[in-house]
């Protein structure tokens, strides 16, 4: 039986719940970036404070600066069953996804085809919707224009020997399906082709076995998964292989610099580690267990403590007729991060409300236009969305709230 997560613990490894100015606040904005634990503000600190050098140079001050980074490229590869040289750290995700496009372009010819879907964040999309300007055929895997899901088996009519690459979100930031990767990822190999999976809103939910999935390439917010403003992609070694370099060239031998061509935030990758301790200290706190298998309990933990709460909000906003839940009201089918467009009211006006009774939302496109579009829905959605660190008593607070917002 899975252990339940303790709350209390959790919340005194974050600062903002001790922060005087958020008392009574609820954050409901997860999705567009999460509260930074303690072990990662701990070493950004002490890195200004005590190690803000040129990194990897002999003098002891410059050598423990670079191992606190090479520690963090380590740690996060344990976390998401890689080798420490296939993971990449950079400004954000849209600009990492920017890069790996034009690294694509190297590879890719003339009548090539690549899928894009327009279930995507537009970082995941747009991109790779450019190259079509150089003669690559690009296609798009629509979802379903009633629930914004998509459909594995239309994938099937969309690929062909020529298909090189498929673009797909592990997860959406609004509808919030969780799509099955390996089954993709599968079915995209099966024809040569390779994945490029954003995983930028399932990432904080647990970080996923990126082997596993199977996928070639996968990419998220390190801001997102309780840590510093860095967006991280992994590479897998085969595909890294293929693609062209974007560094200066004379670094082209190293693979971190390949795909990477500014200089890192040393100070942000070095406190990227303490996103590990995070998850190492919830992990035996919970009775731990043997080092390999510890990234899975970790997973377990933070997926069962949303679902104990998800439900809750689901079934409020679904019994509701004056609101459109977008995506599903199955919990298990989905993240915990909930989508609705009030039917009588602006989405702008209902967060305004809410936010007048402490509970902190989002409203717009998200960067998904094309998602809402497609759901009919162009003028955005109201979105709440929620962590492992959320109480109980914080949703309590957020249906109260939505209930004279809405009224």
């Amino acid at each position: 039986m899975s252990k339940a997560l303790d709350v209390d613990f959790v919340r005194k490894q974050f600062p903002a719940f001790d922060e005087p100015s958020l008392k009574g606040q609820a954050f409901f904005e997860n999705a567009g970036g999460s509260y930074a634990c303690a072990h990662v503000i701990r070493r950004l600190e002490t890195y200004y404070r005590r190690l803000k050098v040129q990194p990897y140079y002999p003098f002891r001050t410059s050598t423990e600066a670079g191992a606190w980074m090479d520690a963090a490229y380590a740690r996060l590869a344990e976390y998401l069953g890689v080798d420490t040289d296939e993971v990449h750290l950079g400004p954000s995700t849209s600009q990492n996804t920017y890069v790996l496009a034009q690294a694509f372009r190297e590879m890719l010819k003339p009548g090539d085809e690549i899928v894009v879907t327009n279930q995507d964040h537009e970082a995941n999309g747009g991109v790779w919707r450019r190259l079509a300007a150089g003669g690559i055929t690009v296609k798009e895997w629509r979802v379903d224009a009633e629930n914004g899901a998509l459909d594995p088996s239309q994938l099937d009519e969309l690929l062909t020997e020529r298909t090189r690459l498929v673009a797909f979100p592990h997860c959406s930031n609004i509808v919030a399906y969780v799509n099955p990767v390996a089954e993709i990822t599968a079915k995209a190999h099966a024809v040569g082709a390779v994945t490029v999976v954003d995983g930028v809103s399932w990432a904080p939910h647990g970080l996923p076995d990126v082997k596993e999935l199977g996928a070639d390439a996968y990419v998220f917010s390190l801001y997102k998964v309780y840590g510093p403003h860095q967006g991280a992609m992994v590479v897998r070694h085969a595909l890294a292989e293929r693609l062209g370099n974007q560094g200066h060239y004379f670094n082209a031998p190293y693979p971190r610099k390949r795909l990477v061509p500014a200089g890192p935030d040393h100070a942000q990758i070095a406190a990227a580690q303490g996103v590990a301790e995070y998850f190492d200290a919830l992990d035996a706190h919970h009775g731990g267990g043997p080092n390999a298998t510890r990234p899975h309990r970790v997973r377990e933990l933070l997926r069962n403590a949303e679902l104990a709460l998800l439900p809750r909000v689901l079934d409020y906003l679904t019994s509701r007729s004056d609101v459109r839940l977008l995506g599903s009201a199955d919990a298990h089918r989905r993240a915990s991060t909930v989508s609705f467009v009030p039917r009588q009211r602006d989405p702008k006006d209902v967060v305004v409300q809410l936010a007048e009774r402490g509970i902190m939302a989002g409203f717009g496109h998200f960067y998904a236009l094309r998602l809402l579009e497609a759901l009919g829905a162009p003028d955005g959605a109201v979105r709440v969305s929620f962590v492992h660190y959320t109480s109980a008593n914080e949703v309590s607070q957020l249906l109260d709230a939505l209930d004279a917002a809405l009224a």
